[in-house]
């Protein structure tokens, strides 16, 4: 919306053409996305406090010291995703394919955790949407999501598998293997975010700085120079969702600004379910899901520990984990939560540094 204005505007001063400039919108989008949840923050969560009164319902099987968390309000993603939509709508080239793709799926994610966390205060009970009707419709999102980008890739590379370390080595996918990749990759983003979400501040820094470093492969992945020299694939218009990072990577730190410990405000499913969604799609186009996973790596261990949690148990009547997720693990093991939290986030840091340096290890 801004760029279309300071395109009209560089016709007269042709300083303004410098707004043309991805990095530098980049840049504005995240100042502008971090700048609208601090200055919006403290009055959303006053309104949240006043209208759900009891808050979010604690799990009763959980940790005892999470029962002190009872009363705090959740849906606290709405205010993410309106810093982020805003921002990217003030700065992205709203003529991107890619830039409206993400955004709508994200909102689309963002609408079905709402209906979770709604059904958990309205009825007062943990486990919110059914898990069937849950699935089902992040299941039809991620298939359309994966037919339109399919159907709209431009040239053979935007569907093929990229594998990280690895120069030459491409894998293509085919109609339905892309189908099935996309799918996987923003379900289950989507659902793995959700999972890590539950102690204060623990998926929103990692998902910052995932962001912030998908920001930068679809910078060089939309740059045909840049992409040449460090051997990615070249996606014409992908380098606009750099703003879309931006915009996600200053939402979510102006959101750790109230959520972090002892948290104002929860991020909930409608917050959870969309940045998920939204990471995975973005690794999608910029042609990087194995990357992203090897940055995502935090929440890949929270999934995973579930998974074998539940097929342990109901296979052998035994767990592997004194509680699933695995940081509630840790918490049954005597860390107190701060300590694991920025563990965690020591672990994403370390994970988004590897991811990054595939950029140049080939």
């Amino acid at each position: 919306m801004l760029l279309w204005l300071t395109e009209w505007l560089s016709d007269w001063n042709s300083g303004f053409s410098v707004f043309g400039y991805i990095t530098l919108r980049t840049i504005l989008a995240a100042l502008t996305a971090l700048a609208l949840s601090l200055l919006f923050g403290p009055a959303f969560i006053k309104r949240l406090s006043m209208a759900q009164r009891r808050g979010q319902p604690i799990r009763d099987d959980g940790p005892e010291s999470h029962l002190a968390k009872a009363g705090t309000p959740t849906m606290g993603g709405v205010l993410i995703l309106f810093a982020v939509i805003v921002s990217t709508l003030l700065w992205s080239e709203l003529s991107n394919r890619y830039v409206w793709t993400v955004a709508l799926v994200t909102l689309a994610f963002g609408f079905i955790g709402w209906l979770d966390d709604y059904r958990k205060l309205a009825l007062h009970d943990s486990r919110g949407l059914p898990a069937r009707w849950k699935y089902l419709g992040q299941s039809l999102i991620g298939l359309a999501a994966a037919v339109f980008l399919f159907k709209t890739a431009q040239t053979a590379v935007e569907t093929t598998l990229i594998v990280p370390f690895f120069k030459d080595v491409a894998i293509p996918l085919g109609v339905f293997g892309f189908i099935f990749v996309t799918y996987f990759m923003i379900v289950g983003s989507s659902n793995a975010v959700n999972l890590t979400d539950g102690l204060d501040g623990l998926a929103i820094m990692p998902t910052v700085l995932i962001a912030g470093a998908l920001g930068i492969f679809a910078y060089a992945a939309g740059h045909a120079v840049f992409s040449d020299y460090l051997g990615i694939p070249f996606v014409a218009g992908a380098g606009e969702l750099a703003i879309f990072c931006g915009a996600l990577a200053g939402a979510g730190l102006g959101f750790l600004w109230f959520n972090t410990y002892p948290a104002m405000v929860f991020m909930g499913d409608i917050g959870a379910l969309a940045v998920g969604a939204a990471l995975g799609v973005i690794a999608v186009v910029v042609r990087q899901e194995l990357a992203f996973a090897i940055m995502a790596g935090v929440f890949v261990v929270e999934t995973v520990s579930v998974i074998l949690q539940v097929a342990s148990f109901k296979l052998t009547g035994k767990r592997i984990f004194r509680m699933a997720p695995i940081h509630h693990h840790f918490e049954l093991k005597g860390w107190p939560e701060p300590r694991v939290i920025v563990r965690f986030w020591i672990i994403s840091v370390i994970l988004v540094l590897i991811g990054l340096a595939t950029l140049k290890i080939r």
